[in-house]
């Protein structure tokens, strides 16, 4: 997570990893930032950020459905960190602030569903944020309603938001993820109706749980990776609606 370290005339210099929109040319690329010490002299340490993005569809006419619960996750960090969403670059509403004191850009591409790896390449090249801390946020139907999934990589099994995201990042799939749950719709019901509808009151319910239980999980993959936590996390989720 630590790229640099420095002390008044004094500076280590740490190779960073890979970042989107670089391409490996045969020798280590350094970065070097310049810090002071803190007020009790000492050491700063400087922490590689972190882009979240929750995928979506804007306007009001979305609002609510199946489709946008990646922006819902975004709204609630949003609203828990105190990270105000008030820029638009990159055809995308982001809001910039920390948890801890991990650097986090939150992004809700505005370019709708199928395009939003316009904003998801831009940004992250950007703000040279390497593909391990781009942390991408979606609606899934493989998983039950209301039922969440941190993983560190993965397909776009089918979905055309992160396909797209995929296509913006030079094809690759080695970048996290977070997986909202929402169901497979019942019997012959048409794919695209039931994403774009909205949720019961008792599935909205399930819903307004797993925002908040996805909010402490981001909390503790930024500030420690993906640790045992985050396998208890998705061991937890997995059995959560199983009645014993």
């Amino acid at each position: 997570m630590l790229h640099a370290i420095s002390v008044p005339n004094t500076c280590i210099l740490c190779p960073r990893s890979r970042c989107f929109g670089q391409r490996n040319q045969g020798s280590t690329r350094f970065c070097l930032r310049a810090s002071l010490p803190d007020n009790n002299g000492e050491f700063k340490v400087e922490y590689t950020p972190w882009l979240v993005v929750g995928l979506g569809n804007p306007g009001n006419k979305y609002h609510g459905t199946r489709h946008n619960v990646g922006f819902e996750m975004i709204d609630q960090i949003s609203q828990s960190e105190g990270i105000a969403l008030n820029t638009i670059q990159s055809k995308a509403l982001v809001g910039i602030g920390a948890i801890g004191e991990v650097p986090i850009f939150l992004a809700k591409p505005q370019a709708y569903m199928n395009f939003s790896g316009e904003s998801v390449g831009p940004l992250a090249a950007y703000y040279q944020v390497p593909l391990r801390h781009i942390l991408l946020i979606y609606d899934e139907m493989s998983l039950p309603n209301g039922v969440l999934r941190l993983q560190p990589k993965g397909g776009h099994g089918h979905h055309n938001g992160v396909k797209s995201v995929m296509g913006h990042l030079d094809g690759s799939r080695e970048f996290p993820r977070l997986c909202i749950g929402i169901g497979n719709p019942p019997g012959a019901m048409d794919m695209k109706a039931y994403l774009l509808q909205k949720f019961s009151p008792a599935e909205r319910n399930q819903i307004n749980e797993a925002l908040e239980q996805g909010v402490e999980a981001v909390r503790t993959l930024v500030l420690n990776g993906f640790n045992q936590k985050i396998t208890r996390f998705n061991l937890g989720q997995k059995y959560k609606h199983h009645k014993v």
